[in-house]
Parts: structure tokens; C-alpha cells; sequence
């Protein structure tokens, strides 16, 4: 993909798509979320969880969106706590 070079000065990577502008932050964050979807999506087999004490039985697929809502979560957690210093 081309880098756009009508950026001047130290800006974000862009390129462009379909004619407009797009971060490579953006593009790669649309393509990990999709995959991460798609990943979601292909496993849907129950698991059996240990949580201490209980044990649950849950189809795989939920425990996968918890898990990656929780990564969401503490990661823009992390970035607001980051931004602050």
C-alpha cells in the first residue's frame, strides 16, 4: 500500500483507501478486530471453567468475548492513566 506524502511535518502514517485518508493505526486496529471476530465465531464448543471453588460450563465463545472485553477494558484503562502522566 502506498503511503500518503501529502502529510507535512511529523502527523500520523496514513494511507490511502478507496480515495480517503486512513491512519495505520485505524486500518490495523479494523483488521485485528475482525479477526478477532472471526475468532470468536469458530470456536463455539463448551469449556469447562474452574473459578476457585465453582465449576461452570460455558460455550467457548463467551468466555472468548469476556476475555477480550476485559483486554478492552484495561487497555484504554491504561492509555487514559498513561495520557494523564
Amino acid at each position: 500500500m502506498p503511503r500518503n506524502t501529502a502529510n507535512k511535518g511529523y502527523g500520523p502514517s496514513t494511507v490511502t483507501v478507496k480515495g480517503r485518508d486512513m491512519r495505520v493505526r485505524t486500518l490495523a486496529f479494523f483488521v485485528l478486530a475482525a479477526l478477532a471476530i472471526w475468532f470468536i465465531a469458530a470456536n463455539t464448543g463448551s469449556v469447562t471453567i474452574r473459578l476457585w471453588i465453582p465449576t461452570v460450563t460455558l460455550p467457548l465463545w463467551i468466555v472468548l468475548t469476556v476475555t477480550l472485553l476485559v483486554g478492552i477494558v484495561l487497555g484504554v484503562f491504561l492509555a487514559r492513566r498513561r495520557a494523564r502522566r
